[in-house]
């Protein structure tokens, strides 16, 4: 029986966007971001409703062409702010991730199975996925252990119906959606930093550090009931 091989812990893995918090600040004091930003945020206004549409037709791309969504997701925060951000991103990455399956399942399986081949764990996955379906998607969306994108064209090769991999990707991929939004949106606040009260950045950063923690503990009980069902 395939089992998930052992992966670094997750404290190592959510130093990252501990780096990235620090990052974003340091980027606004050295660099002529606030330019670039202002320019970026002109062109999306300009587009009007259009502007929305065109992040998701970029975030969908992205997707389909295994480009980390680490890096849209934020832009989404910076660009529209926390809720709005949330929800473009919501959109984009259920469509993409819902397109990359079904090109995965009726259009290239056979560069899929070769390139999940190489992979110990995604032999597991469809293991478990023939006794669990939907909760072991879920689990996954949940769990960091996985790489967003190619688990996408991963599922395509699986047993599981489209319709229960797209409200459990849906419902898994919430949380750190939440967390990478928010980190876009703290550079927007870093931007307009002059203008912004000392109490509001604190209240953000605050709100950022329980996002943080509530999003570690959730993947953390996901991974350990993602390890105990591919290994039952």
């Amino acid at each position: 029986m395939n089992k998930l091989k052992d992966t670094p812990s997750l404290r190592k893995k959510w130093i990252i966007p501990l780096v990235l918090l620090i990052v974003v600040f340091a980027v606004f004091q050295f660099l002529p971001v606030v330019e670039w930003f202002d320019t970026l945020e002109a062109w999306i206004e300009s587009l009007g409703y259009w502007g929305p549409l065109a992040f998701i037709f970029i975030y969908v791309i992205a997707t389909v062409f295994l480009l980390p969504g680490s890096a849209m997701t934020p832009l989404a925060g910076l660009l529209f702010g926390l809720g709005w951000g949330t929800l473009w991103v919501v959109i984009g990455s259920n469509l993409g991730a819902s397109l990359a399956f079904l090109i995965g399942r009726y259009f290239a399986r056979d560069a899929v199975a070769k390139k999940t081949a190489r992979h110990e764990k995604f032999g597991a996955i469809d293991h478990a996925v023939g006794k669990d379906g939907w909760k072991i998607v879920a689990l996954t969306r949940l769990s960091p252990v996985f790489p967003f994108t190619l688990l996408n064209y991963a599922y395509g090769l699986t047993s599981v119906k489209w319709t229960h991999f797209a409200a459990a990707s849906l419902f898994g991929m919430f949380p750190g959606t939440v967390m990478y939004v928010y980190f876009g949106s703290l550079g927007k606040l870093a931007a307009d930093v002059d203008e912004t009260s000392r109490l509001k950045i604190a209240l953000t950063i605050l709100g950022l550090i329980a996002t943080v923690l509530v999003t570690l503990l959730i993947t953390r009980s996901a991974k350990r009931a993602l390890m105990y069902r591919v290994k039952s």
